[in-house]
């Protein structure tokens, strides 16, 4: 399939790029910046060189994960975000619907982001008396910041493209992969391994786990037609270990994971004192056949084969 990969030169472009090509597929990469893994320098903002790249060579499938994302909130404009983020999908499905277009599938990367809402982020110092069990299913959504509006904003224009034109289409809600340090209140100021350790349990995924989901997505998408996933490792908690990971994480972990104090302390590592959301990445499994192959029960059996 000749499958073009928006955000080449990005973090998940670089490894989702040579993923594609190891498996048979024939891959154009468009990106701001140069690297081997693209082959079109520019932007999806570029109306023209987007329809003429999609046309000029005879893309089958689009899997757009071109964004700016949380680290940009502090380093760009709003309206460079809307320009980004909601224009530059437009400009990407309608390049793709356009009459003639050999585009059969679509894969868009989105974010858990837009499901946080500002009441669910402040967590127990704002009141909350349970983490946040989040699904597919949440409605009501009220994104916290321009990032989160806007990819909520693009989703709205898949599903478009979706029912006025019958694309397929899949949206994955990543959940953090980016290299960048966590900048949440929660973080363990001493050691960012630390942090995305723990965030394995709740909230993060691998980029090599991002790729393969969206692969799995890519395949799966004609038989999908529209659908949503939230891609996330697999959590160990439930529903019902909500109230205790609010007020005593630790104490939960150690239940699921009985090895890891001692695994931590050897490491000078902490676990949150408090788990303000999960995400249940438990859909994807069902639906769309993919699980990530790394968790934070890999993670601690590397830990325990490294110390």
């Amino acid at each position: 399939m000749r499958v073009l990969v928006t955000g080449s030169s990005g973090w998940l472009g670089q490894t989702l790029v040579p993923l594609l090509e190891a498996a048979g597929h024939v891959v154009t990469g468009l990106d701001l910046v140069p690297a081997p893994t693209t082959h079109v320098t520019g932007s999806i903002t570029d109306r023209p060189l987007v329809f003429s790249t999609i046309a000029g060579a005879g893309i089958e499938a689009v899997i757009h994960s071109a964004t700016l994302h949380k680290p940009h909130v502090a380093t760009h404009s709003q309206s460079d975000f809307v320009a980004v983020n909601v224009q530059g999908t437009l400009n990407l499905l309608e390049a793709a619907t356009a009459t003639g277009s050999a585009v059969d599938r679509f894969v868009f990367t989105s974010t858990t982001s837009l499901m946080i809402s500002a009441e669910i982020r402040a967590g127990r110092a704002g009141g909350a008396t349970r983490a946040a069990w989040i699904t597919e299913a949440m409605t009501g959504l009220r994104p916290r910041n321009i990032y989160g509006v806007t990819k909520l904003a693009a989703e709205h224009l898949c599903r478009l493209a979706h029912e006025q034109h019958g694309l397929p289409v899949v949206i994955l809600r990543t959940s953090r992969f980016f290299p960048e340090a966590d900048d949440m209140a929660h973080a363990i100021p001493q050691s960012d391994a630390n942090t995305k350790a723990n965030e394995l349990l709740f909230r993060r995924l691998t980029v090599e786990d991002a790729a393969a989901a969206h692969l799995a997505a890519l395949d799966r998408a004609p038989g999908l037609g529209f659908d949503t996933f939230i891609v996330s490792a697999q959590t160990p908690f439930a529903p019902a270990d909500c109230a205790a990971l609010i007020t005593d994480a630790p104490a939960v972990v150690a239940r699921y994971f009985p090895a890891y104090p001692m695994i931590y302390d050897r490491l000078g590592w902490t676990m949150f004192q408090s788990i303000d959301r999960v995400y249940d990445a438990s859909r994807a499994a069902e639906r769309l056949g993919f699980i990530c192959r790394t968790g934070f029960a890999e993670k601690l059996a590397g830990l325990a084969a490294a110390s």
